[in-house]
């Protein structure tokens, strides 16, 4: 049967992107995390199609919420019966994200978000994996860029969701919603569909459904592109920023058994804060580095 010259164009891509990564290696272990959605389904057919050829291993993650009852537990065996189909091992860990943000009183979407993070870096911790890739897209970066910049924000920001955080990697940012769809449709495989993605009561929903197809619609059709593009910008500068700190601290400061000292000559030269567009951001950085250094003579870290 002659291969779909598309899937081969999504697949030479992410394998591309894979590749390129200074987080992959051959022999690499990853934890991919599967909900069950689209996306998340995509990432591990991709990993699953491409393993022989990128030389690694794959698992699959689920974190059961326990937000949507019977819903829920049909989402964590429709990943297991996936992770058989594919013959790949299954880590599900679970948690009642409801009651945790009730009796913290803290918003019940960052307790999900804590909570299914915190099982990720239990996974890389134990071993279970090196890695976990998750499958925020392109259309999740432009989403969470327009949210911070409709609450407020500065350049860290724009950054929007950061390609790796941690253990957790993300390679389906340079991916839209609408090509993963179409490539599990012509691999014939099959994903769940959450009913409170569609909850236009949710600021994010608000963003997917209204906002995003006005502004293509009636402004540019790029503009996912676009604000994309303006995040992995903002990230560069960014991490160009963390970097510049670094060199900063190590020029400017010297620690001295629990206190610090600064050379404010060295500082304020040329090339330091001053003359830095990004100059508060240094500062901000330089001030976080000092205290988790004094911390760690301390003995506190």
């Amino acid at each position: 049967m002659q291969k779909s010259p598309f899937k081969e164009n999504i697949e030479r891509r992410f394998a591309e992107y894979v590749k390129g990564q200074a987080w992959f290696r051959a022999g690499l272990k990853i934890g991919v995390g599967v909900s069950g959605g689209a996306d998340s389904v995509a990432l591990l057919t991709l990993f699953a199609e491409l393993r022989s050829k990128l030389g690694i291993v794959i698992t699959a993650v689920h974190f059961n919420h326990q937000l949507r009852g019977k819903e829920s537990r049909a989402d964590e065996k429709f990943v297991a019966a996936l992770a058989e189909k594919f013959g790949v091992t299954f880590h599900v860990g679970r948690a009642d994200v409801a009651g945790k943000a009730k009796r913290e009183k803290a918003n019940l979407e960052d307790a999900a978000r804590r909570a299914r993070y915190g099982f990720f870096e239990r996974i890389a911790g134990q071993g279970l994996a090196e890695i976990v890739a998750t499958a925020h897209t392109m259309d999740d970066q432009a989403e969470t860029v327009l949210a911070h910049i409709v609450r407020g924000t500065g350049v860290a920001g724009l950054a929007g969701i950061h390609p790796v955080a941690g253990p957790v990697v993300r390679p389906l940012l340079g991916f839209r919603h609408d090509e993963l769809r179409k490539y599990l449709r012509e691999k014939k495989q099959t994903w769940r569909e959450d009913a409170t993605n569609r909850d236009t009561a949710r600021m994010r929903a608000r963003m997917r459904k209204k906002l995003l197809p006005l502004l293509e619609r009636q402004f540019n059709r790029a503009v996912v592109e676009h604000v994309a593009a303006l995040a992995e910008r903002a990230h560069e500068q960014a991490s160009f920023v963390e970097d510049l700190a670094g060199h900063l601290f190590e020029k400017s400061v010297v620690m001295d058994g629990s206190s610090a000292r600064i050379s404010v000559s060295a500082m304020f030269s040329p090339f330091g804060v001053q003359q830095s567009a990004t100059s508060s951001v240094l500062r901000a950085k330089l001030i976080q580095e000092i205290v988790k250094r004094t911390r760690q003579r301390r003995g506190q870290v």
